[in-house]
């Protein structure tokens, strides 16, 4: 995945509170569970952790020990830094913090665009990164929880060291397209809940709404793949110039390893309880973001219509 040396950055679309002062320690789960939280992983993290005792995926919170310190409700760093290096494509090919940038700024300017060609109004959110823990308008969450859009404050959540765990702890091959499908997917919920989807997403099982929310958000996900290289940003170029069949086979083998099966099986008590089920199987994850890659539209990501979740 490289992009366009030549196309502008827009850092004000990542909000940076790593270094604000907050630590975390424990379950992450707050937000997940009772916050109205919508997570990559997280639901199927903090139900392990706490159903089986499993340890906790983010390092820098299980060795700190510390609660969420000094990390207050919208407190943030000022984002100078990000500013200061983040202008273009170059940059984004030299530095990953800037990378990270392109993709968010790529994923909202195609649905800026599909909202448009439908009459309606995209609302862009931000991408908030944090170290530890934070605390959002939909509770209090640490890196425990994984990668999450909170609908309160339409904002997407990540602490960048769960790109590192999806490698050790997950064994997924990683790789900068690993990250644009996380991302990706999460900005798929934005999409579910700028809609009115998101308030389908409830309860548990192999064909809850839960699980069909998960599977349109790994869709969209898909969708936007197949547009990046073709989606002008705000400044008249495509960020991305090119998505190889080896970035779409990591994505694809990150997906069955974030599977409700997968993490059960793998990373809990080696059995499978499907009704607890809150994101979809592996090979469901991997199906549908494959449908929305290979078509490229949206409407094709109705997880809610059929009886055939895969």
């Amino acid at each position: 995945m490289q992009f366009d040396d030549d196309a502008g950055l827009d850092a004000s679309e990542v909000q940076d509170l790593r270094g604000s002062g907050g630590g975390g320690g424990g379950i992450g789960g707050r937000v997940a569970l009772g916050g109205g939280g919508i997570g990559l992983v997280g639901l199927v993290i903090y139900f392990l952790i706490s159903q089986f005792g499993g340890a906790s995926l983010g390092s820098s919170s299980a060795s700190s020990g510390l609660g969420l310190g000094n990390v207050g409700s919208g407190q943030q760093l000022e984002s100078t830094t990000l500013a200061q290096k983040c202008h273009t494509g170059a940059d984004a090919n030299r530095d990953h913090d800037c990378a990270i940038v392109a993709i968010i700024n790529s994923v909202q300017d195609y649905w800026s665009q599909e909202f448009a060609r439908s009459g309606e109004t995209y609302r862009k959110a931000p991408t908030r990164f944090f170290t530890g823990g934070v605390r959002t308008g939909c509770g209090s969450a640490t890196s425990d929880t994984g990668p999450f859009y909170c609908p309160a404050d339409s904002d997407v959540y990540i602490d960048l060291s769960f790109f590192d765990e999806l490698k050790t702890r997950f064994g997924a091959q990683g790789g900068l397209f690993t990250e644009a499908y996380v991302l990706a997917h999460e900005y798929g919920h934005h999409v579910q809940n700028l809609t009115g989807t998101s308030k389908r997403g409830t309860g548990t099982g192999p064909t809850s709404g839960s699980v069909r929310l998960e599977l349109q958000a790994d869709c969209y996900a898909g969708v936007w793949a197949n547009h990046a290289s073709t989606t002008p940003t705000e400044s008249g170029k495509p960020l991305v110039q090119n998505i190889t069949q080896d970035d779409v086979a990591s994505a694809l083998d990150t997906a069955s390893r974030i599977g409700d099966d997968y993490i059960q099986s793998k990373l809990g008590s080696g059995s499978v309880d499907s009704s607890s089920f809150t994101h979809g199987t592996s090979a469901q994850r991997e199906k549908w973001f494959t449908t929305g890659f290979t078509s490229g539209q949206p409407a094709r990501c109705n997880t809610f219509s059929t009886n055939n979740l895969g």
